[in-house]
């Protein structure tokens, strides 16, 4: 069970209303805005004239035709949308304790973390290309075609660190963070929960209503394995792997495939 000294210290310091603010200003600079376009995007899908099933949502997309232009602003992307997390993790640590240890987003258990990680990735993996599967099928979900960069030397490496910039990102921010600060307004455990899964599918909402449904599930899980372990870095491993395989696998594989 996560320890609640630390929290207890911040709340001291911090009045409710600071804590409200500071999750609203984290959260608007980085994936409540993206829930908020993932919104005003399925609107639009579900008014094209082709059916969900028939668009194509196109990820990780090439910027520039010139190579190392186009490199330059996929590192430049990742990079700032590290930032939010740094903030969050400002936030966080300025009780005194050191923020990447209160959340466990550190390397103190590296062995543990990448075995639990993996072992959450197929967990979560497996069942979730079902849930693909089955939206397409109900016409409740878009095509996904998770990697769309132009062929260069860095293709892959770039597709990787999309992959950990996601997952830091999500589970910094959507687990430890905000969990933190909601259990800090002393919030009851299934409305923190609750309120983290549906988060997370909220900003996944461009891919379709199925996709959504399966992320905040997702979420449930990854919210629920925190509040036990108080552990982010497992997350984020198995967050990255899930990411991996389907942006390198898609790219390495789509044309054997056949997909779009």
């Amino acid at each position: 069970m996560v320890s609640q000294a630390s929290d207890e210290t911040d709340v001291d310091r911090r009045s409710p209303r600071r804590l409200r603010a500071e999750i609203w200003i984290v959260l608007g600079l980085s994936l409540g805005q993206s829930a908020v376009y993932a919104v005003v995007s399925l609107i639009a899908k579900l008014t094209e004239d082709t059916a969900l099933r028939d668009q194509v949502v196109t990820m990780n997309v090439s910027r520039s035709s010139r190579g190392y232009l186009d490199l330059t602003y996929q590192l430049l992307s990742i990079g700032f949308a590290l930032v939010p997390v740094v903030l969050a993790l400002y936030l966080l640590s300025s009780s005194g304790r050191s923020a990447t240890r209160a959340i466990g987003f550190d390397f103190a258990k590296p062995g543990r973390d990448l075995a639990l990680g993996a072992g959450l990735a197929a967990v979560v993996g497996i069942p979730g290309i079902g849930i693909y599967l089955l939206g397409r099928l109900l016409n409740v979900n878009a095509t996904i075609a998770p990697e769309g960069l132009n062929e260069h030397w860095w293709t892959i490496p770039v597709l990787v660190l999309a992959a950990v910039e996601n997952a830091v990102v999500e589970e910094v921010i959507v687990v430890g963070f905000l969990m933190t600060r909601l259990r800090q307004l002393q919030w009851r455990l299934p409305a923190i929960i609750a309120t983290s899964a549906v988060l997370r599918g909220s900003y996944h909402l461009y891919q379709g209503f199925g996709m959504a449904v399966g992320n905040a599930l997702m979420g449930v899980l990854f919210a629920w394995w925190f509040h036990r372990t108080g552990r982010v870095m497992p997350l984020v491993i198995a967050h990255t792997i899930l990411d991996v395989v389907s942006f390198v696998g898609y790219a390495l594989f789509r044309d054997a495939l056949g997909l779009p």
